[in-house]
């Protein structure tokens, strides 16, 4: 994979510039060429009735996070759209913060896939709560 020259500029500014993931507080931890690792701190907003973090805040993490991974592969002029993703909910999230690792499996010209993984700590250990496959349509930037 070839990484883009100002990878973690266009990562940093994905960041600043998405006005949902600053109203959800997502922030940028790290980033490097392939990968993302992003976090949140859990707020009573971020929970579903009982009183578990929402599947959409953790799919929304997930999606924005392998979103700025795959930035960092494109070539100059280019960005990437969600064309598809699965998020797999592997139990019932409670946390203080949650952190998102995304990863590139294969960039490619016209797409690319990303896995992402949530996690949380529960009692000091840390907890895999979700995990999804993001396929990124890779699309020109407007001049």
């Amino acid at each position: 994979m070839q990484a883009h020259p100002r990878y973690r500029e266009l990562v940093e500014q994905g960041f600043a510039a998405a006005n949902f993931i600053q109203d959800l507080g997502i922030r940028l931890v790290d980033c490097g060429p392939g990968w993302v690792e992003a976090e949140l701190d859990i707020l009573p907003r971020h929970l579903q009735q009982n009183g578990f973090i929402h599947a959409g805040v953790q799919t929304t993490l997930a999606d924005h996070s392998a979103g700025a991974a795959a930035a960092t592969a494109l070539a100059e002029g280019f960005s990437v759209l969600t064309l598809e993703f699965k998020v797999n909910l592997l139990r019932p999230a409670r946390s203080e913060r949650l952190l998102c690792r995304a990863e590139v499996l294969k960039a490619g010209r016209q797409a690319t896939v990303v896995e992402a993984e949530v996690f949380g700590y529960e009692k000091g250990e840390r907890r895999l709560y979700s995990k999804a496959s993001v396929t990124m349509a890779v699309v020109d930037l407007p001049a």
